[in-house]
Formats: C-alpha cells, sequence, structure tokens
C-alpha cells in the first residue's frame, strides 16, 4: 500500500470516527443483495451505496462563506502531476494487423496516407509505424522513418464488442493505407477475432462498475453556488460539463478521481443561484480509476464531509441509508473486483482498462 493510499486511509477512518452512521444495507433488487460488478448496459449501471452521517442540522445556504469544519483537511494531498502517454496497441484488447515495405517510408509521406477518420463503427483503430533510429514503436511522426508497421482495432467497448461489419470496415480502412504506401498487409481471421472479441465484452460486462451515492438535502435547498463552495474546500474543481464538479487525477489528461453532479438545468439556468437543488450524486468509474489514486477512500470521505458540511444524507436510489459495516463489506468486494481484473491483465486505471471501460 502507498503512503498515499495509508493516508487517505487514516482520514477516512478519522471522519468514520468522528461520524454517527447507523442504516442498513439495501440492494439494487429487492430480497437479496447484489454483486459489486454490474455491467453497464444494465440499469441501473451500479450499486449505489449510502451513508447516513445522523448529524443534527447544519449551516443554511447563507452560511455557506464559512468553514463549518476547519478541522477537515484536503482529501487528496498536492502532489506531483504525471503525466499520461499516448495510446499504445496491445495484443490483449486489440486484433493485430502487420504491415510491410519493401523501402523505408518517411514520416511524413505516412502521415499522408493515414485514413481521415480512425473508428471503425464504434470502435477505434490506431496505426504505429516502428521507427528505425529507436526500435520502438509509436504513432508516426514527422521527420522519423519507418519500414514496418501494425494497426489494430479494439475488440471491446462500453458499446458492445467489435462485430464483423466493423471488422471489415478496419480492415478496407487499412489495406487503402497498405495500398498508398505499397505495403503488404497481413490480417488476422476475422471469425477468430470476433470470438475474441465477445468473451472480452462478456467478461468486461460482468466485471464493470461504479460506486455512487447521493447528497439529499435534510433542511433547506442548496444553491449552485453554495455546492460549489463545499466542493471546492474538499479539492472539487469545475468539470467541462455543467452541473459537474470533479476530484482531479494526479496523472495528466487521466480521468477524474470522482465526480459530482447535479442537475445540469440549475446551471444552466439564466441565474443559478436562483434554482433550488437538493440532491447531487458522488461517484467513481471503478475500472478508469487507479487504486493508487485511494478512489474508494477519497469516495467515503468526501460523501461524509460534505455531508456534514451540508447537512445532507448520504443515500442510494431507493433513498435508504447505509451503515458503515456496509462500507466495508463494498471494500472487501472492490479489492476482489482489483484482483479480477489485474489477473486478466486489464488492471484498474491501466490504459487497456480505460480503454475497454469507455
Amino acid at each position: 500500500m502507498s503512503s498515499l493510499q495509508v493516508a487517505l486511509a487514516v482520514l477516512g477512518g478519522l471522519v468514520l470516527a468522528g461520524v454517527v452512521a447507523h442504516g442498513a444495507w439495501q440492494s439494487r433488487k429487492a430480497g437479496g443483495r447484489q454483486p459489486l460488478v454490474r455491467s453497464p448496459k444494465e440499469a441501473p449501471p451500479a450499486i449505489e451505496p449510502t451513508f447516513d452521517v445522523g448529524q443534527p442540522a447544519g449551516p443554511q445556504p447563507e452560511d455557506a462563506g464559512r468553514d463549518e469544519h476547519p478541522s477537515i483537511p484536503p482529501l487528496i494531498p498536492a502532489l506531483p502531476v504525471r503525466r499520461q502517454h499516448g495510446v499504445r496497441l496491445d495484443p490483449l484488447i486489440d486484433a493485430m494487423a502487420s504491415l510491410v515495405v519493401d523501402n523505408r517510408v518517411s514520416g511524413d509521406n505516412v502521415l499522408a496516407h493515414l485514413p481521415p477518420t480512425r473508428r471503425a463503427g464504434s470502435k477505434p483503430f490506431f496505426i504505429e509505424g516502428l521507427n528505425e533510429a529507436t526500435g520502438e514503436w509509436e504513432a508516426p511522426q514527422p521527420g522519423h522513418t519507418y519500414r514496418e508497421f501494425q494497426a489494430g482495432v479494439q475488440l471491446a467497448n462500453r458499446t458492445g464488442a467489435l462485430n464483423e461489419i466493423e471488422y471489415s470496415e478496419f480492415v478496407q480502412k487499412v489495406q487503402a493505407f497498405a495500398d498508398g504506401l505499397g505495403a503488404s498487409a497481413d490480417f488476422p481471421d476475422m471469425l477468430d477475432e470476433v470470438a475474441r472479441a465477445r468473451e472480452l465484452d462478456q467478461f468486461a460486462g460482468q466485471h464493470d462498475a461504479q460506486l455512487a451515492c447521493h447528497l439529499r438535502a435534510r433542511g433547506a435547498a442548496w444553491t449552485v453556488s453554495y455546492i460549489q463552495q463545499h466542493a471546492t474546500r474538499h479539492g472539487f474543481v469545475p468539470g467541462v460539463v455543467p452541473g459537474r464538479l470533479v476530484l482531479p487525477a494526479r496523472e495528466e489528461g487521466a480521468p477524474p478521481v470522482l465526480t459530482l453532479q447535479f442537475d445540469p438545468q440549475a446551471a444552466f439556468a439564466e441565474d443559478p443561484n436562483l434554482v433550488a437543488v437538493r440532491n447531487v450524486t458522488l461517484s467513481f468509474d471503478v475500472p478508469q480509476t487507479a487504486p493508487s489514486e485511494a478512489p474508494f477512500e477519497a469516495w467515503q470521505a468526501s460523501a461524509q464531509a460534505l455531508a456534514l458540511g451540508m447537512e445532507a444524507a448520504v443515500v442510494d436510489d431507493n433513498h435508504q441509508p447505509l451503515s458503515a459495516a456496509g462500507f466495508e463489506n463494498i471494500g472487501r468486494e472492490l479489492q476482489q473486483l482489483y484482483r479480477t481484473l489485474e489477473e486478466r491483465g486489464l488492471p484498474a486505471g491501466s490504459p487497456a482498462a480505460r480503454r475497454v471501460f469507455s
């Protein structure tokens, strides 16, 4: 366990110790508890646990400028940002084709012949060249020279498995690229790759999960600025979508660690602060977020800290609370999911996992 995870685990424990939590674990289906893992193609897409902080009435919206809980530290310590590398082909999740030319080709010539769009239906595909100088596969670059290329189309994502039509479109576009360069192309068998795609899609559907809970106002409704003020105290920043704030990851370009959402109509209102908001949703995407970011600990601590400051109850879709013991159970299931993803070669937060679960 990294020092960040230890620090956040301790913080989560301190916050839990300061909160009186009572409630019951509620399953997504009546009559039984559902596993943590749910496919995004199902409805609802995720287990949505809850936590009722059981606190007395807190400040009203007009008091949002004061720090009612100055002892609560930032949820994610400030650490150096890590740069994210570009997409690389991966035989585990891509159907791969090889291309060879008789003479070296300049990167400028390669770029001139690349397909204008690199999607086959709903699946992205990528073309890489073997840099003659470095011996490394890379996206074609001007000024470099190449004699070998490889192309790959993604086998599955959250839209489903690669199908025969999408594979044929991939072959057509890559063959046109090869013809332009005078290259010979070797493609894998379509039926084999489509079968691999279906198997990967089945695995992904069974091991996709999102953790989400809802903060529900106990007393007076909130204004948009009130929500933003409280979220900002705990490291959230405005997202690119109206009605969304995010807790950024340390890796540049990576998905956010947490997402806090409220009704986008409130953000679009002529005067957002005249619109009453009574519910916000706090979530994180399990396969998209690396455990090193400690998303589970940050998710718990954020829910509890925001609930304290905003006079809110933390509930699920059925407005039912979750006990502290329920959080522990979810944490154990989450660790099992992490292990399963890693055993498959798709550890949460890895480039391959982010591509498949996107």
